[in-house]
């Protein structure tokens, strides 16, 4: 049942109300307000408040300020015109409750217009930048097929370039390669004058000369061959190394093994008794794989108010077996004393869903984790959610005194009958 609000102050000029609600706990976060021209409503569990004005006001351009445990109304008139009251006189039951359902059916036709004027909106924007991608694309590829045609144009002037070339130069050599033919054929025409002068050496001259002139250049040819015949390369091949893995960098013929065993074993002994971080699994001792070993070690640093060991040995015991409620439940304790909230809200809730199901075993653990997770919501100023785990409590033990107290001083804070401790 909503508890209503009668205690607030306004002020009015002609064209705008100041209205002032004070609400204990109040934030962005968990209020609820709701306004038209016609009506406000302000929900904060457990606390309402509602108004009926007493003449139209600019809703649109209205605002409201939280913070500080009040929230700040400026409501602008729609009429210049000063006001007897805030809210209207004679309303009856019934009429509330149409103007309520008037104000929810004004408030959905303004957010259905807003969204459907959102809808067209982002529609034209998306119009507009398809045209704009659109412009984009059809310059970049004008822009390509213009590259392409003078890369052709270039290309084509080049190879008629190079033909132009090839003929202007091909031209000359084969007018100096007729040249030396011809002279090669004059000398051999005088060469066979001269032997026909000598016919007695005719036919020896053209046996040693001709033939031995074919025999060279076939030896010739032949050399040159054997020259081009390299044998071809090798084809490739992969070599597979195996290395054997070491944690440190040097290689095994350069290290000591003996000495780098015992460092080893000195930085896991180092490391479990600095008990600032949790170790690796392979460097625990027997007795420190076992949870419930873990879990009394845990509870003997909390009771030297040692807390980050013992949540680190809780850590450790969880990691080897997380179903185990009194882990959570202990961690929890630990988070509450370093001010973790979060976390000891998370903890406790953790160990509520392992202590299944509900027995006389574990009435006393449920009890301890809800009055945990009610201490760690009333310290963020969750009274609501505070008040809920420690009813819940009493109803698992309802003659606990200290819980009882408790409990009333949380619904005075809520009341505002009481000062936050």
């Amino acid at each position: 049942m909503p508890l209503p609000v009668s205690d607030y102050s306004w002020q009015q000029t002609e064209t705008t109300v100041f209205l002032s609600l004070p609400l204990r706990g109040v934030s962005i976060r968990d209020a609820d307000v709701f306004c038209t021209e016609d009506y406000l409503k302000v929900n904060h569990s457990p606390f309402l408040f509602e108004v009926f004005f007493y003449a139209p006001i600019d809703d649109e351009n209205s605002k409201a300020k939280i913070g500080n445990n009040v929230i700040v109304f400026t409501l602008y008139k729609k009429e210049a015109a000063m006001w007897e009251t805030l809210s209207v006189s004679g309303v009856d039951k019934e009429m509330r409750q149409r103007i309520r359902e008037k104000s929810i059916l004004q408030a959905q036709e303004t957010a259905k217009e807003a969204s459907e004027a959102k809808a067209a909106a982002k529609r034209e924007d998306q119009k507009y930048a398809l045209n704009v991608m659109m412009k984009i694309e059809e310059e970049e590829r004008k822009r390509i097929e213009t590259m392409k045609e003078n890369e052709r144009i270039k290309a084509t002037k080049e190879l008629e370039a190079w033909k132009e070339h090839q003929k202007t130069a091909g031209k000359p050599e084969k007018i100096q390669k007729d040249e030396k033919f011809h002279q090669q054929k004059k000398k051999i025409e005088e060469e066979r004058k001269k032997l026909n002068n000598k016919k007695s050496l005719t036919k020896n001259v053209a046996s040693r000369t001709l033939p031995t002139k074919g025999r060279d250049s076939e030896n010739i040819f032949c050399e040159k061959l054997k020259e081009d015949n390299v044998p071809a390369p090798r084809t490739l091949g992969s070599i597979k190394i195996n290395f054997t893995p070491r944690v440190f960098p040097t290689a095994l013929r350069e290290s000591q093994v003996a000495e780098e065993e015992e460092w080893l074993h000195k930085q896991a002994e180092a490391r479990r008794a600095m008990n600032t971080d949790i170790p690796e699994l392979s460097d625990l001792k027997e007795e420190e794989k076992n949870p419930e070993w873990l879990k009394d070690k845990g509870n003997k640093l909390f009771a030297t108010e040692n807390f980050l060991a013992a949540i680190n040995a809780y850590n450790l015991a969880i990691r080897l077996n997380n179903k185990i409620p009194l882990l959570y439940l202990n961690r929890a304790a630990c988070h509450l004393k370093l001010k973790n909230l979060h976390k000891a809200i998370e903890d406790s809730s953790k160990a509520l869903e392992l202590l299944t199901p509900p027995v006389t075993d574990n009435a006393n653990a449920r009890m301890k984790a809800y009055v945990r997770r009610g201490t760690a919501f009333c310290q963020l100023e969750m009274y609501v959610e505070g008040l809920l785990d420690y009813e819940a409590a009493l109803k698992i033990d309802p003659s606990n005194k200290i819980v009882q107290n408790d409990a009333e001083k949380i619904r005075n804070i809520i009341q505002g009958t009481e000062l936050k401790s």
